[in-house]
């Protein structure tokens, strides 16, 4: 029976132009060859799997071929790349870092690099998963790593490259490989399928790729694998059966039940999926997954983001053109909290069936549903009979001509109030909402209105002395307790400014407005900056548009100083008489 080779060494590269997806780096290589400019330390660094030690290997066989082609491509024909390919050449050495990483191991490592090549010009030492050394084998390295034998070349590999010493990386010339992009590997992977005369789906070729996560060798691994499970023909049900995928069309229909906020179904949806054995996590990161690419596909610039086959891309860019932007975005961001939240929440399942709800919910919100109370079109309800006529025999006293323009406020709102079609707006039925029946209940320490305000003529229209329209009576403690509410509102950016809100207690000024003192121009410039939405807030909570608030800095002699032990025992004695006299029987003195 023959020896069965898997994909990733099979097809491993053995040239600079059969390495996949790094033509930067292959071409900066083959370019220090052809001009015979070589370095003595170089450093690969990069993901797994995308041909760190592939290109190591290459880049020693070709500074060793005796005949290198254009470009300074190897031969594969001189006696050097012929023991290369067949294991047996004494120039290349390799190194394990990962199981020979002890001082003993680089001092043998060192031994060998003073013996000149046997066959070539120079003798190349590959040390995979450098970062695995000791710090005893890092500085044992050192020296020799710096100022090697004129024929040894140091090629250093690794996945992890902030673990290597500053030392170490200034010493080398460094690459960094990048991950592979999914064409390059779909393009890879067709190939080796008509190579070993696998027949295939684009579709299921492409989710192999976005399952490799930008690494090749895992892509032919995973290639290999599915192969073993479809019988030769991969097809992408077989793909995503084999390798637990969950199917895009689960995504397709999700998103169009959510567009039409049919929550129910949507549901239904997701209980399936739970059924064929996928978490909510690993459902709900594909959800922000789907929403993000049916964004990006919304746009021709941003259309070369999406990563899914051509027969896939159409449907995506359907389906986009039924999604507004803001739906998308907002769908992103409550799947990205529920996925955050997902490995603390005590009812992970809960807590998904709830971002489902809330996205379908953006559709509901964004159409047919009733408006929220704070919205601009939103009607008041008609007052009752009994309200309107009370409002009305208010309003029948006969105002004197000099108080004609403000008793207007009433009769306004009266004749506004009394038509029978119209709905009054938000804003309209204000004032004659705030027409009290029965005189205020006294209250102690009380803010009472000095009575040279405009509107307070309506009242005396009413003949209601002691009444306001909109001016309720209020007490310091209600704008204390005005004061801290706004505070709890702020925005979390605003958090420090709202903790010294709580740290400063506003004070009685006068019967309409409180005052707070500040001990610097920083706060009084910040509270300045949040003064109007502040004062229309406390006018709210206490019932009255005339409650005012100001800010000053507070005066030098107003401030609390540091007092000399001197001063605090003359304070103390000028209090207290029996310690006079103690100080003088006992001649006290402060030391």
């Amino acid at each position: 029976m023959e020896n069965y080779i898997v994909s990733a060494r099979k097809y491993r590269p053995r040239t600079f132009d059969s390495v996949v997806g790094q033509h930067a780096l292959t071409v900066t290589l083959k370019n220090a060859i052809a001009t015979g400019k070589l370095a003595h330390a170089y450093l690969f660094c990069g993901p797994r799997g995308v041909g760190k030690t592939t290109c190591a290997r290459i880049f020693a066989k070709a500074i060793n071929c005796m005949n290198p082609g254009e470009g300074g491509e190897p031969c594969e024909q001189c006696e050097s790349c012929k023991s290369f390919n067949e294991n047996r050449s004494f120039n290349i050495v390799e190194l394990d870092a990962a199981s020979n990483n002890s001082v003993e191991d680089i001092r043998t490592l060192i031994e060998q690099a003073q013996m000149p090549p046997q066959v070539g010009k120079y003798k190349v030492f590959i040390i995979d998963e450098v970062h695995m050394l000791s710090t005893g084998a890092f500085n044992a390295f050192l020296k020799t790593l710096e100022e090697p034998p004129a024929h040894d070349i140091f090629i250093l590999a690794t996945t992890e490259k902030h673990k290597l010493l500053p030392t170490i990386l200034s010493r080398c010339q460094i690459y960094d490989f990048k991950r592979m992009e999914v064409p390059d590997i779909v393009a890879h992977l067709k190939y080796v399928a008509a190579d070993t005369g696998v027949t295939y789906e684009e579709e299921a070729l492409n989710v192999i790729a976005q399952k490799a996560d930008g690494g090749m060798r895992d892509a032919l691994s995973i290639f290999d694998q599915v192969v073993g499970f479809s019988g030769g023909n991969v097809t992408y049900q077989k793909v995503i059966e084999d390798l637990n995928v969950l199917d895009y069309e689960y995504y397709f229909k999700l998103t169009d039940c959510l567009l039409k906020a049919d929550v129910p179904q949507s549901l239904l949806i997701f209980n399936e999926i739970l059924g064929k054995g996928f978490n909510g996590q690993h459902f709900i990161s594909g959800l922000a997954t789907h929403m993000r690419d049916l964004l990006v596909s919304r746009e021709a610039s941003t259309l070369p983001l999406l990563d899914v086959a051509e027969s896939v891309r159409a449907r995506y860019q359907e389906q986009a053109a039924r999604c507004k932007p803001r739906f998308l975005m907002s769908a992103i961001r409550i799947c990205n909290d529920c996925e955050l939240q997902y490995r603390t929440a005590g009812n992970k399942r809960l807590l998904v069936e709830i971002a489902l709800m809330r996205t379908a919910g953006l559709m509901m919100a964004a159409e047919d549903a009733p408006p929220s109370g704070l919205s601009p079109t939103q009607k008041l309800p008609p007052l009752k009979p009994a309200a309107t006529a009370q409002i009305a025999q208010a309003a029948q006293p006969a105002a004197p001509r000099s108080e004609a323009k403000p008793s207007q406020t009433v009769t306004s709102a009266t004749s506004n109030i009394a038509a029978p079609t119209p709905t009054p707006s938000i804003t309209s039925p204000r004032p004659a909402q705030k027409v009290q029946a029965s005189p205020t209940p006294p209250r102690l320490k009380t803010l009472s209105i000095s009575g040279t305000a405009p509107t307070q003529t309506a009242t005396a229209t009413i003949n209601q002395p002691q009444k306001q329209i909109g001016q309720s009576a209020y007490t310091i403690a209600d704008v204390r307790l005005a004061w801290r509410q706004f505070a709890d509102s702020l925005p979390q950016e605003q958090r420090a400014m709202a903790e010294r809100m709580k740290g400063i207690e506003p004070q009685e000024k006068d019967a309409t407005t409180a005052e707070v003192v500040v001990e610097n121009k920083v706060v009084l410039d910040q509270l300045n900056t949040l003064k109007p939405q502040l004062i229309a807030f406390i006018q709210e909570k206490v019932n009255n548009h005339l409650a005012n608030i100001t800010f000053r800095i507070r005066e030098a002699e107003e401030r609390h100083r540091a007092f000399s032990d001197k001063e605090k025992l003359a304070a103390m004695l000028e209090k207290s008489k029996p310690l006079q006299i103690l100080q003088e029987k006992l001649a006290l003195q402060l030391a």
